[in-house]
């Protein structure tokens, strides 16, 4: 069977490509690096992560991009030997504008070397190409308007060479996330609706032409949660298709998993998998909702030996100037404050599971009060918890929409540890529990939005992390070292 979610945690806006017997899936990163995370199967049951495309500033420049900005909803396909992958960077998103430019980039291999980036229109945001049969490749995106009283404007397509661009579908509910495919003569139009929250959906339009004009899928959306808030796959929506080799097909889509019935997503947009029924020439999914557990296609099993640290950094790439792996040490140099978009020094791990724990050795000798390094359960720059070693000792701080508290101070240890249970997070020194029970769900998509009224600062569209975390608000360059860093799940 296909377990849901197949890619647990941060992992939203999955694009799947076949390419010969090899599966390739590539989700959305926004501030983090490196940018498109790409996962690898051959049975679409085992997935292992390849880490990320976007892996420097020459294709992907993250700094002072805001929470949750950065890169939206790529795109990966393959035509004339050549993967191609679409990528957005959103700078603003807030107070009614989108200034987001896309990007192609291109390698003959999944691993490289990419091509620099090509800056494709910006007219609005999940761009996405089809590489249709006369060899003409197109370029789908929705259309923001700016105007105040507007917003999502439907969904256009463009000859990726060149000239105008026409409107395919106008807006119905939030449309966005477009994909086509040609199938038998049809061009079946897939598309997100409702907005990525409890209302998300999956709509299917079909066409004879390219160009439109695109008639709906009378059964009404191909999957969704909004109707039964008792499914633990909420929020399903946003998907991409592919045909495996005996010519079914299957939908790979974003779910979410939240605590309590329809509450906080602590474990940010997750990627699930699904078989689509053709049924009147229509792709449908059983049930028309998000399945825990779905039959496996008929493919030889294919697991993978067990991969090492899967590391993360915010906001900017790993390089020498402030962070080195050395086996099972990590030292890095340390960076701005929680609050800064530019330069901080943190690097994380995708939180996979609600029960989960994670630990590392710390060797931090601080020499002044802006200066700082520990463990981190970390969602974004005004959410997220600190246990670090400082010139006041051991101490536990956490930031909630942007509000600071110190929640404990002690004696300083070499082991930090924080564990996630449920609603729950714990945080422990030299294996000794802290003696405070945190809220975990402030490490929340819906903890990190925030409209006032009626405008947007901040969403939430990631996910929560742990990690390793050094602060030097001086910058008088110290350094801390990790060692045998590890993470479970429980």
């Amino acid at each position: 069977m296909i377990r849901n979610p197949v890619l647990p945690g941060f992992h939203p806006d999955p694009s799947i490509l076949r390419v010969g017997d090899d599966y390739y899936l590539a989700t959305s990163t926004f501030e983090w690096y490196p940018g498109v995370r790409v996962h690898h199967s051959r049975d679409l049951v085992n997935w292992r992560p390849l880490g990320g495309i976007l892996t420097d500033r020459r294709l992907l420049d993250l700094s002072g991009v805001p929470d949750s900005g950065g890169v939206w909803a790529p795109d990966l396909t393959y035509a004339n030997g050549l993967f191609h992958l679409v990528y957005g960077v959103m700078d603003t998103y807030a107070h009614g504008f989108k200034d987001i430019a896309n990007y192609l980039v291109t390698a003959p291999a999944i691993d490289g070397p990419w091509s620099d980036p090509v800056r494709l229109p910006g007219r609005g945001f999940d761009a996405s190409l089809f590489h249709d049969d006369d060899g003409t490749s197109y370029l789908l995106n929705m259309v923001f308007d700016s105007r105040p009283g507007h917003g999502f404007a439907g969904i256009e397509l463009q000859p990726l060479d060149g000239g105008k661009p026409r409107l395919i579908l106008e807006n119905r509910h939030v449309t966005e996330g477009p994909h086509v495919y040609k199938i038998d003569d049809w061009y079946y139009l897939l598309v997100a609706e409702g907005g990525t929250g409890y209302e998300h959906c999956a709509s299917v339009l079909r066409s004879r032409s390219l160009e439109g004009p695109y008639e709906p899928d009378p059964a009404g959306p191909m999957f969704t949660s909004r109707h039964d808030p008792n499914l633990e796959l909420q929020k399903a929506g946003h998907g991409c298709l592919v045909q495996i080799q005996d010519g079914s097909w299957y939908v790979a889509h974003l779910v979410a998993r939240p605590y309590t019935t329809r509450g906080r997503c602590v474990l940010g947009r997750e990627t699930a998998l699904q078989p689509v029924e053709w049924v009147d020439g229509w792709p449908r999914v059983a049930g028309g909702v998000a399945a825990v557990e779905v039959p496996m296609p008929a493919l030889p099993p294919h697991p993978w030996p067990p991969v090492g640290s899967d590391w993360s950094t915010l906001r900017r790439p790993a390089s020498p100037d402030w962070v080195t792996f050395d086996g099972d040490r990590v030292t890095i140099t340390g960076g701005q404050s929680p609050y800064g978009l530019r330069a901080p020094s943190l690097v994380g791990r995708r939180v996979t599971s609600k029960r989960c724990a994670f630990a590392a050795n710390v060797t931090f000798e601080p020499d002044s009060v802006h200066q700082s390094a520990g463990i981190t359960a970390y969602y974004n720059s005004r959410n997220w918890y600190h246990l670090a070693i400082t010139t006041d000792g051991l101490v536990l701080t956490g930031s909630d929409r942007g509000v600071r508290t110190v929640h404990f101070t002690g004696a300083p240890g070499r082991r930090l540890g924080v564990e996630f249970d449920g609603p729950v997070l714990r945080f422990t020194c030299d294996d000794q529990p802290i003696p405070v029970e945190l809220d975990a769900t402030v490490l929340s998509d819906e903890n990190a939005d925030e409209i006032i009224d009626g405008q947007i600062r901040s969403f939430g569209f990631t996910g929560a992390f742990v990690g390793l975390w050094v602060q030097d608000l001086a910058g008088e360059g110290c350094q801390a070292t990790f060692r045998d860093a590890t993470y479970r799940t429980l």
